[in-house]
């Protein structure tokens, strides 16, 4: 599953968004994230364009720090441990629902 680098039109709301409101909004997110994992990440990018790989991918890419630890950031765990636990094999519709959802998202 490849991640979009989508960037904000700069100057909008968002970009004018206090950091502390940002990050707790974010916070947020990944918590609901990590108690839903019945919400898999093919279905998620099969819907949103993202999952949360992306999320610890722009995390990391943010901090500068590796994806793996991104990624642990944002599954609450080691990747590995959050797919033994819940992750299962995505069917050809998933894969399809991705791969359309995928080419909606704008690429820089």
């Amino acid at each position: 599953m490849s991640c979009s680098d989508d960037q904000a039109t700069p100057n909008d709301a968002l970009d004018a968004l206090d950091d502390a409101a940002a990050a707790a909004a974010f916070r947020r997110l990944v918590r609901l994230l990590q108690h839903r994992s019945d919400a898999a990440n093919i279905d998620l990018m099969g819907l949103a364009g993202f999952c949360r790989n992306c999320l610890g991918d722009w995390i990391a890419e943010a901090g500068g720090m590796d994806k793996e630890t991104g990624r642990t950031i944002v599954h609450g765990m080691p990747t590995a441990d959050w797919k033994a636990l819940h992750h299962t094999a995505a069917t050809p519709e998933q894969l399809a629902r991705m791969e359309a959802s995928m080419a909606k998202n704008p690429h820089h």
